[in-house]
């Protein structure tokens, strides 16, 4: 008996130890086994290099991460903290033996830490009621300059009674009036604004350097230690040209604040050169263009030889870092979909080093990466692409490793469908455009699949070859999906994005549709079951679609705008919106606001359409698709409404809001999918 008992435990054992083998298809709550790298922080030296590990917890539904730390080799990876927190935004110290760091893992409030490396030890430099950001070390590495919100007392014309003493009275009414009230992702705006604080290693009570009304940001230390160098918007229209920030430098013993620049257009991300005498940072000339391309500047400390370093390259530059020798910068670029590192010399020679940075935005394929560069000057990068989220990875010389593979263990037993880059020619106009088919797991061409047009958002924004569990979601149950860059996308120069420049949306419907035709050739779509969605931008066009077209068999509008009249008055930023989009306000311009909102089509519209949206998005506030929903049942089409609580534009604030989204899109997809 015993022998027949070991017999079957051992066959047992071998058929489980097979089964486990077996790959399946990704799963909805796999969301929450997916890890990804970000803000890698090398050394100054180049030997080691800190980054931020993200993990989810299913059970309490939150995002978390702790700081590890590898040799440049990828060897002795570790972490440097652990446990169900935020640990995030590393950076070293000058002389690399101590590393500055926020994270909440005291009482759940962000605090500013300081780890010593050679205790191994982390001691809490702050302990404020509002969270500190942008922190930069002093070149003496015994001081650090961040940003911090001020509370301020609220101000109001209302002159209300009081309430009795023990009386149960409804809260006060609130009194606004502020251009922007409310922002996507914080709520309505407490009153206050962002300082800039000094404190030194020795803890105690951080110094305010910054005292009026206005937002500061993204200090950095001047070499000898005197002064800060930061951007900010400190004109006095300021709430009516947001985006016209300067260079200041702030004098430490006066508090004398002095303008570096002046021209109209944003400036910002200032970074010091090594010797301590130039500045290099990013910004443009101002033409209130929908798009506006990006250029690395330099400067002297005191504002004078501005430079354009960048003016031949006709990509966004951004992150300026510079080389060792002062002799030249690193910054990043997208371009096709890639995101890549490039270093420009100081008369103006662009060399691109490093490609395939990516993989920060785990929901949609929005190329994204970041970068940190050593003195000896290798480069910690996070490595993106379409079979894994962010990993990190170095470039040496020439040379590129990958040094983490943290979703090994969930694609050890998932499948996921296969990214093919594919090109085609506008119908409209013959311009070429660019995008990626992802099939499902274990392909079949020979076979008919349904099809998803997938839509970015932006609309001045880029997708590129990178995982995205939305789009393997899809793949997973059965669909090609096809995701683009129509006209008006970055990363192919100023004149593509601006095609759609106060004429959006328009032609980038003969994009997509072109798109839809080229997938359509290879052979192996069912066009009996064709189906659409976008978010944000990609749903104003989703909407847009289906006002012109029924050739798709349903489709899920996610956190559109349906009326830009409506929209431009309700968003978080209205002048933005109203200046650079339109040019106009909109009863200085009814026919176009009119002209280019989803809504006017909505007659024309018979495809079952399902509206998704957060019920707290103030970028595109619930309303848009509380219109479109009233408008298709008022035109008897099939449609629903689906409301994210708590949730923001991005839908994100927490794990189960991103699997919810997509699992409401394929349960609409699916129910039409499923109907002859």
């Amino acid at each position: 008996m015993k022998k027949v008992l070991v017999f079957l435990f051992l066959s047992f054992g071998l058929y489980s130890l097979t089964i486990a083998q077996q790959k399946t298809n990704l799963e909805l709550t796999d969301l929450f086994d997916l890890e990804y790298v970000t803000s890698p922080s090398i050394s100054p030296d180049g030997s080691k290099i800190v980054y931020v590990r993200n993990f989810k917890d299913i059970m309490t539904d939150r995002d978390y991460s702790n700081l590890w730390i590898a040799n440049v080799d990828g060897t002795q990876n570790r972490p440097i903290t652990q446990g169900n927190q935020r640990d995030y935004a590393p950076v070293w110290s000058h002389d690399g033996s101590k590393l500055a760091f926020l994270s909440n893992q005291q009482d759940d409030k962000v605090k500013l830490f300081v780890h010593y490396f050679d205790t191994n030890s982390s001691v809490a430099l702050t302990n404020s009621a509002t969270p500190p950001s942008a922190v930069s070390w002093s070149y003496d590495n015994q001081h650090l300059a961040f940003t911090q919100f001020v509370p301020a007392k609220a101000n109001s014309l209302l002159k209300i009674p009081s309430k009795p003493q023990g009386a149960e009275w409804n809260a006060p009414p609130i009194f606004i009036d502020e251009m922007v009230y409310r922002r996507d992702g914080g709520g309505y705006v407490s009153p206050g604004y962002r300082q800039i604080f000094t404190i030194g290693l020795s803890g105690g009570t951080a110094r305010q350097r910054t005292f009026d009304d206005q937002n500061y940001g993204s200090p950095i230390w001047s070499a000898d230690g005197q002064s800060l160098f930061f951007s900010a918007n400190l004109h006095e229209n300021s709430e009516l040209e947001p985006a016209n920030s300067e260079i200041y430098q702030l004098d430490l013993a006066s508090g004398k604040i002095t303008a570096l620049t002046s021209r109209f257009g944003p400036d910002s991300g200032p970074t010091l050169s090594p010797d301590g005498k130039m500045i290099a940072y990013t910004g443009f000339d101002d033409s209130f263009q929908g798009y506006q391309i990006t250029h690395l500047y330099v400067m002297n400390t005191d504002g004078t030889g501005i430079k354009n370093l960048t003016a031949d390259l006709d990509r966004d530059a951004g992150n300026p870092q510079w080389d060792a020798n002062g002799q030249g910068i690193y910054f990043q670029y997208d371009e096709f979909g890639d995101t890549k590192v490039a270093h420009v010399s100081l008369n103006g020679k662009i060399r691109t080093l490093v490609e395939g940075l990516g993989g920060l935005d785990l929901g949609r394929p929005y190329n994204s990466g970041t970068y940190s560069v050593s003195t000896n000057n290798r480069i910690a990068y996070t490595l993106g692409g379409p079979e894994h989220p962010a990993d990190l990875a170095v470039w040496n010389g020439g040379n590129t490793s990958r040094l983490t593979a943290l979703n090994d263990d969930v694609f050890s037993y998932r499948k996921i469908g296969k990214t093919e880059e594919i090109w085609w020619e506008s119908s409209f106009d013959g311009r070429k455009i660019q995008g990626w088919i992802v099939t499902p797991p274990d392909f079949d061409p020979n076979k008919k699949h349904p099809f998803i047009l997938e839509i970015h958002g932006g609309p001045f924004a880029m997708y590129g070859p990178s995982f995205a569990y939305e789009i393997q979601a899809y793949a997973a149950a059965g669909y090609v999906v096809l995701y683009t860059n129509p006209r008006g996308s970055t990363g192919y120069g100023q004149e593509f994005g601006n095609l759609i420049h106060h004429d959006y949306p328009n032609h980038d419907y003969e994009d997509l549709m072109s798109g839809v035709d080229a997938v359509i050739e290879k052979g192996y779509i069912d066009t009996e079951n064709l189906f659409v969605t976008g978010g944000s931008g990609g749903g104003v066009l989703t909407a847009w679609i289906v006002g012109k077209t029924d050739r798709f068999k349903a489709a899920v509008v996610a956190k559109p705008v349906i009326n830009w009249t409506s929209f431009v008055l309700h968003a978080d930023n209205p002048v933005f919106f109203t200046k650079y989009w339109f040019g106009a306000k909109p009863w200085e311009d009814i026919e176009n606001y009119w002209r280019r909102s989803p809504l006017s089509l909505v007659g024309n519209v018979t495809t079952p359409t399902m509206l998704l949206t957060g019920e707290k998005d103030f970028r595109t506030p619930i309303s848009e698709s509380e219109q479109y929903y009233a408008a298709l049942k008022l035109q008897g089409v099939e449609s629903a409404m689906v409301r994210i609580p708590n949730a923001s534009h991005g839908l994100v604030n927490r794990p189960s809001m991103l699997m919810s989204k997509s699992g409401a899109i394929l349960s609409w997809f699916n129910h039409y999918r499923d109907q002859k």
